[in-house]
């Protein structure tokens, strides 16, 4: 049967067009049970249950409960295919989780395409029923009242998905169940329900339409809340408009908004941005108070404040002004599923075996979010995932829902599932398509690559590589040649991934969605399968492998006379550790050709790094830390600080100098569409943390350029062994975040890389771990015409969009890396409290935040109680950045050494820290 759409579109030049399009609706199409008798010769599979109902969902039920659908529980659904394409609209997340669900072969999910089928939701639930007859039940699962009260006068079966829920008799699939933010109640207000009674507790948020226009009009600035990380009461949000970012002090002033939300923000009254306290630490049992503290900071969180400081006189003036503001409206949610623990509560009695429940997420960042349970006795000691449904102006907490229970609180494995989650890691199995992309076991070099034109053979060559002890991901190795005229061949081999890896595989789709490797204290979880980057494009020594080398000819100086790119075959003669390679170094009575080219490479290292050193790269310091694992029980044995020897620095160089002749290879071919890294400058407003403390050691650090900080940084040496090192490491978290981006995105000034001082940079010598080196790979091996473009390249904003994923995983990376020394840090002092040095890095008004350079550690000294609002007797020299008793018998200034007491300690149920005492 033939039947025509209509619809009128309009083109960019303004030009409306009615458009007519004939679909040919058909009611053949395979219905998806395994038992139809009609449709059993098509394609017997999918809904094979004909004892329990077959589910047509409508949209709204779809949205919201997709957490209940996830759940093995419900089976036997039917998805209509405009249902999915509106979804598809409307929450691509969910979308996506839904195509997993008819994907999976364990589930029974059939997408039936009614879009080619004369058939409507209620209509194809009459269809089914007809179509199967007495063979099964079809029953139409909506909330909506008319919609359900239209399909029982049809006499299609309906109802509720609560309802549908109950009659499983299974408590605790209620749990899972969104509730309409109608039937909402805020559970402060469940004893007495009188609409007079409740209180209203924030603003409406405004609609739409006046935000909109409020934008318009610059009433209100957009832009997104970041809560910081340590402190749940402050936050801001970056506004283009204004040019600078709004401080929101307070929940009532962040009006339910979330981090990561997109909201519209009304800027206070010039006399409220000098409300602000004295700077203190935030205490873990503060979480209640609407009292702001102020933080630790990094990088990313660095406290951004509006500070009244008391001087000396005693009087409070305002440090400075910063733009306050409070949310009127939210543009888009960033709601997601949270990991914590249900707060301890006693088992209600004679609550009909529901309780309600305070969930308490283990990013502070996080609201607390109040849910209804029927397995609150099995959930009390558990890591659970909650998921956040809405938020009403009467309740003090947004109301959400269980998902899923992780594990055991304390466990370790518990606990780094609940890093990996909060961070947005994939650590699935790697599917059957995408292992099915790999080459079969075992594999090796064939005659047809050593005979393939596009590849040079250098297995002749002294290749070798210099990595962290243990490491199975080889991605790099060098060589160093002397020539005839005294110069030097010096190459950069990379694993030829690329060869493996084709555009538009599942193996491609999986690397490209996650981004990179994330390293834990005691695992390794891969962009790629194991097959690949331990055996296939690991370059371990004695054996042949695909390899994309950067070849130059180097004087003794360490001057680049030419540059050379092919893909090769290389036979690495060593897989060295940096221990090693620095003791054959270091070893005077070595003189074999081996540690003669690692020699040459660190004299020409040297060189280099002088010269970029000299160009204003900045030397700046993190405190890395290294455990030694033990390798039954997992647990830590041992914690220290990363050390860095010259053979880290040498292969460290090359990598750079391979980094940016591959930049400038591929820009010159690819103006617009090639991958690249820069590294903002930060502005004078970030360094001002830095400023400060050193200008309180009597320290002068000139900001104007980073060849002016870098040479300031090298002047600031102490008696303090250590001192350097902390200011570099104070340095650090000033700068913004290196970022990935498309050079069509941006003008070639803004390609700078700030802290190496590089007009060009990216990402070419990892690409075993890293997804942004795989396509550097591609765009390089299309500059030199070994293969065509993909055609992904054409696609801007597509590039733009991976650029964005790229930086979303790699930054959660990074976080999941740093939470998990976290955990073992904890894991690891729970049965060792111990007393050691510290260095003082940030004074607060109730105390300071100190550094502890044996383990790498941050954390807060308390000098005044909890509930001391006065700040007892002790009061701050914001410019000597000190803190000093009122007698003036004691003071502590900033970088001074301290002695601190560190112990595990539990001071909220479920939420055990590392706690660090003044001895």
């Amino acid at each position: 049967m033939l039947q025509s759409k209509s619809f009128v579109k309009k083109s960019k030049t303004g030009r409306v067009t009615k458009v007519v399009r004939e679909h040919y609706l058909r009611d053949d199409i395979f219905c998806g049970a395994s038992f139809c008798k009609l449709c059993q010769q098509k394609d017997p599979r999918f809904l094979s249950s004909s004892s329990s109902p077959i589910l047509v969902l409508d949209t709204n039920v779809v949205l919201s409960q997709i957490d209940l659908l996830e759940n093995p529980a419900i089976d036997d659904v039917v998805l209509l295919s405009i249902v999915l394409e509106e979804v598809k609209n409307r929450n691509l997340s969910v979308y996506n989780r839904l195509r997993a669900l008819s994907t999976n072969p364990l589930r029974r999910f059939f997408v039936f395409s009614n879009e080619h089928h004369k058939a409507a939701i209620r209509v194809a639930a009459q269809w089914y029923q007809t179509h199967l007859g007495a063979a099964a039940r079809v029953l139409l699962i909506t909330n909506d009242r008319d919609n359900k009260r239209k399909a029982i006068e049809d006499g299609i079966s309906a109802d509720t998905i609560e309802s549908y829920v109950k009659s499983l008799g299974r408590p605790d699939l209620l749990d899972l169940l969104v509730h309409p933010a109608s039937e909402d109640m805020a559970m402060e207000d469940v004893e007495d329900l009188r609409p007079s009674k409740r209180k209203i507790i924030f603003t409406e948020h405004k609609p739409m339409s006046e935000i909109t226009s409020g934008l318009h009009r610059g009433i209100y600035h957009q832009g997104k809340l970041r809560v910081n990380r340590y402190n749940p009461f402050e936050a801001y949000v970056g506004s283009e408009s204004i040019g600078d970012e709004i401080i929101i002090y307070g929940r009532s002033n962040m009006n339910r908004a979330f981090d990561g939300d997109i909201v519209a923000v009304e800027l206070l009254p010039m006399d409220q941005w000098h409300e602000e306290k004295a700077l203190s630490i935030a205490d873990e049992e503060d979480e209640e108070e609407e009292d702001v503290h102020l933080v630790p900071g990094s990088a990313d969180d660095a406290p951004r404040t509006t500070s009244q400081v008391q001087g000396s006189s005693g009087e409070t003036t305002p440090a400075s002004s910063r733009p306050s503001g409070r949310v009127v409206g939210i543009i888009k949610r960033n709601w997601h599923s949270y990991c914590g623990s249900l707060e301890p509560m006693p088992m209600p009695a004679g609550s009909g075996g529901v309780a309600h429940a305070l969930f308490v997420s283990k990013d502070r960042r996080i609201p607390k979010i109040r849910i209804q349970t029927r397995q609150l006795e099995n959930l009390l000691d558990k890591r659970i995932i909650v998921a956040v449904d809405s938020w009403d102006c009467l309740s003090r907490y947004p109301s959400g829902h269980y998902v899923r229970t992780i594990g055991e609180i304390g466990d370790r494995d518990t606990e780094t599932e609940v890093v990996l989650i909060e961070n947005d890691i994939n650590s699935r199995p790697f599917s059957s398509q995408t292992l099915a992309c790999l080459p079969p076991l075992p594999w090796s070099v064939s005659s047809e690559d050593l005979l393939n034109p596009i590849r040079q053979d250098l297995r002749h060559l002294r290749a070798f590589s210099v990595d962290p002890p243990g490491c199975k991901d080889i991605d790099d190795a060098l060589h160093c040649m002397p020539l005839p005229n005294g110069n030097f061949e010096v190459g950069v081999h990379i694993a030829d991934v690329t060869n493996f890896v084709h555009p538009g595989t599942p193996l491609d789709d999986e690397a490209a969605q996650r981004g990179t490797s994330v390293y834990l204290v005691e695992r390794r979880i891969d962009m790629l399968p194991k097959p690949l980057t331990e055996d296939i494009c690991s370059l371990r020594a004695d054996v042949e492998r695909l390899a994309f080398s950067v070849l130059w000819e180097m004087t003794p100086e360490a001057e680049i006379i030419s540059t050379k790119y092919t893909k090769s075959v290389i036979k690495s003669c060593a897989a060295l550790s940096y221990i090693e390679a620095q003791a054959r170094m270091d070893d005077s009575r070595l003189m074999d050709p081996l540690t003669t080219d690692l020699r040459n490479m660190n004299s020409l290292a040297k060189i280099m790094r002088l010269r970029r050193i000299e160009r204003g790269a900045l030397t700046l310091a993190s405190a890395e830390v290294k455990f030694q694992i033990d390798t039954e029980t997992h647990d830590p044995l041992d914690i220290g600080m990363y050390q860095i020897r010259e053979a880290n620095q040498m292969v460290e160089e090359f990598m750079l100098a391979a980094n940016v002749s591959v930049a400038e290879k591929i820009l010159n071919h690819f103006p617009v569409c090639s991958l690249l890294r820069r590294h903002p400058t930060p502005t004078r407003e970030m360094l001002e943390p830095l400023l400060r403390t050193a200008a309180a050691v009597g320290l002068n650090l000139d900001v104007s350029s980073s060849k002016a900080l870098a040479d300031s940084l090298d002047r600031a040496v102490g008696d303090d062994p250590y001192f350097n090192k902390l200011i570099r490491i104070l340095a650090t978290r000033c700068m913004t975040q290196a970022v990935y981006f498309c050079s069509g995105d941006l003008s070639p000034p803004e390609y700078l890389h700030y802290g190496l001082a590089s007009p060009l940079y990216t990402h070419f010598t990892s690409p075993i771990r890293r997804y942004a080196d795989v396509i550097v790979h591609r765009l390089l091996a299309a500059s030199l015409g070994i293969y065509k473009l993909p055609t992904i390249f054409q696609d801007r904003p597509q590039l733009t969009s991976i650029a964005d994923n790229l930086n979303y995983r790699h930054r959660n990376a990074q976080m999941a890396s740093r939470a998990s020394v976290e955990l073992h840090t904890v894991i690891y002092f729970r049965k060792r409290p111990t007393d050691t040095e510290a260095r003082i890095v940030k004074i607060r008004s109730n105390g300071f935040i100190v550094f502890v350079p044996k383990y790498g550690i941050e954390g807060p000294v308390y000098l005044t109680q909890k509930g001391d609002k006065g700040g007892g007797e002790w009061f701050v020299d914001e410019q000597e950045q000190k803190i000093k008793k009122m007698d003036g018998s004691v003071s502590f200034g900033v970088l001074q050494t301290v002695t601190v007491h560190l112990e595990v300690v539990e001071p909220q149920p479920n939420r055990p820290k590392l706690q660090l005492t003044l001895v």
